[in-house]
């Protein structure tokens, strides 16, 4: 790597991706290794590229520049005394979404009278900052994590790097545009619905959606606590292979927290998977992202003993218990009290959303889990006939435009195929996967059953294509 590359400002075209790719955190690993690198040259180049854009609604806090620069040559100091041994993040510069804590930064979650400022820092964003990571600031983020288009926030709008007025997705859209650009090498984002996997399919990046309770949500604002989870948005499918194991681990602080069973580490050979494969899926008359999806498929079966075809009816139906049943009242019972004291500082698409979970009853309550346990046992049959299930992340793609026309019913369209997944007690990884006849992202998301992140991310790692140039 040369010095040159990493300073350089990433250029965006008009309708396609970014013709320079960020910067990995496994590339950056190996220019510190080799000393072509510092992290003091690393995060004047952050600054640069930071100053460069201007206001892009990326931020809603970041450190000071002075406080960066510090923290950038303490951690030289300390590689010159013992090396880079043990910090496998290294003098890395990453985002966090402003509904996860860093002490010393105030919390958000986008809604500016909800402001708190934690005296300790995530689970999470602690493993993060112990393997050298240096932390940037927090993303902008749909206001308290509902929303799926990167449009619900005060704090402005951060659109998709591939330009044409695309929105960036939801609700982690400020953590996928820092990536995206190169502003930082990885992010740490929620995905309750598919926060994490839509914006990275909207901005040709991956994004990985860990089994619920494999990385601790202690110091996680909540959305809806039952299905929670800290998500990856990286560069490579090996960066988020790397994040993952730095951020999961048991925490004792975290009653959600959950020991994985099986196999949990080491990479999977080579070898051809079964992969189940959607039929009748709605693209809502998106032709071109249709046969994107199609191409994808293609390729995958490249490395597959069988492609499974498989209804996904029933994981259609998990998925509208999320919004369309009463688990959007678990997002009102984290927010009813803050809600009744601060009645005109929500804006009025997210209270809407949120406070439909009035109408819900405890007997709607054990009629849908009842119905979502039927559906689990069909999904667990589905794991019998294949290891891993291939689906398009979103249907179709909006412009800020069209989602300020019809804002629900387009959000909606956009969680279509991954708001079932943490119902069903699944895992994820969403990779990109070229690009739609007109130019648009396309991705695709390999889905598999819980705790199945080593076989996810070594599938991923084969079907992944090209991201910026490079494997």
């Amino acid at each position: 790597m040369q010095r040159s590359t990493i300073d350089e400002v990433r250029r965006i075209s008009p309708l396609g991706p970014p013709s320079i790719h960020p910067v990995g955190v496994r590339e950056l690993h190996a220019a510190y290794a080799t000393e072509q690198l510092r992290p003091t040259d690393v995060i004047e180049a952050v600054l640069s590229r930071i100053a460069a854009r201007g206001e892009d609604s990326i931020w809603i806090s970041r450190w000071p520049d002075h406080e960066l620069r510090q923290r950038a040559a303490d951690l030289e100091r300390i590689g010159q005394d013992r090396g880079m041994a043990g910090m496998p993040l290294f003098g890395v510069p990453c985002a966090v979404k402003d509904n996860i804590d860093v002490a010393g930064l105030p919390t958000t979650a986008a809604c500016p009278a909800f402001r708190y400022w934690p005296d300790r820092n995530a689970g999470c964003v602690q493993r993060l900052i112990d393997a050298g990571a240096i932390v940037v600031g927090k993303t902008n983020m749909d206001q308290f994590a509902t929303g799926l288009t990167g449009t619900r926030s005060p704090y402005g709008i951060a659109q998709s790097v591939f330009g044409g007025g695309l929105i960036a997705g939801g609700s982690s859209s400020g953590s996928a545009v820092a990536v995206a650009t190169g502003l930082v090498c990885f992010a740490l984002a929620t995905d309750t619905a598919g926060s994490g996997r839509v914006p990275a399919a909207m901005n040709g990046i991956v994004g990985c959606k860990p089994t619920r309770g494999l990385v601790s949500t202690t110091g996680v604002v909540p959305a809806c606590r039952s299905l929670d989870c800290v998500s990856i948005l990286a560069t490579t499918v090996p960066d988020a292979e790397t994040l993952l194991g730095v951020i999961s681990g048991p925490d004792d602080r975290d009653p959600w927290s959950r020991v994985p069973r099986g196999r949990t580490n080491g990479s999977y050979p080579p070898s051809p998977v079964r992969l189940a494969v959607p039929t009748g899926l709605d693209f809502e008359g998106d032709g071109a992202m249709r046969d994107a999806f199609d191409a994808a498929v293609a390729h995958a079966g490249q490395h597959t003993t069988n492609l499974v075809p498989t209804t996904i009816a029933p994981l259609l139906e998990a998925g509208e218990l999320l919004y369309h049943g009463p688990w959007v009242a678990e997002r009102l019972a984290e927010l009813e009290t803050f809600f009744a004291h601060h009645p005109g500082e929500v804006l009025p698409i997210t209270r809407q959303v949120i406070e439909d979970g009035r109408r819900f009853t405890a007997v709607d309550t054990f009629r849908a889990w009842h119905r979502l346990k039927e559906l689990q046992h069909w999904t667990d049959r589905l794991w019998q006939r294949a290891e891993l299930l291939i689906m398009p992340t979103v249907p179709t793609t909006f412009t800020v435009d069209e989602i300020a026309a019809d804002p629900l019913r387009r959000n909606t369209v956009l969680g279509r195929f991954t708001q079932f997944v943490n119902l069903l007690d699944l895992a994820a990884v969403t990779v990109p996967a070229g690009q739609a006849a007109d130019g648009r992202p396309a991705s695709a998301t390999l889905i598999g059953p819980a705790f199945s992140e080593p076989l996810l991310l070594s599938v991923a790692t084969r079907l992944a294509p090209t991201v910026g140039g490079r494997p």
